[in-house]
C-alpha cells in the first residue's frame, strides 16, 4: 500500500472488539449505539466506533449486569 493511501478504518474498531473493551455483549454495545450514548458510523452493515471515542467512553463506563431484582 502506497503511503498516501491510508486505510480509512485505521482508527476504527468493530462492535466485538469494542464489547471487549467494555466487558459486554456485543449487542449490548449496539444497543448503546442505538440509544445515543456511544457515537458510531455504520458502513456495510456493521457498526464502527472510533478507538479514541471508545476510550473515553471506557473510562466512564460502568457495566451493570440485567435489571436490579426486587422483592414485589
Amino acid at each position: 500500500m502506497n503511503m498516501l493511501e491510508a486505510d480509512p478504518f485505521e482508527e476504527y474498531v468493530d462492535v466485538h472488539y469494542a464489547a471487549k473493551r467494555l466487558h459486554i455483549h456485543p449487542e449490548s454495545v449496539k444497543r448503546l449505539i442505538r440509544a445515543g450514548k456511544l457515537p458510531a458510523r455504520k458502513f456495510a452493515n456493521k457498526w464502527f466506533v472510533r478507538t479514541d471515542i471508545l476510550e473515553q467512553f471506557a473510562t466512564t463506563y460502568v457495566p451493570r449486569r440485567g435489571r436490579k431484582k426486587t422483592l414485589l
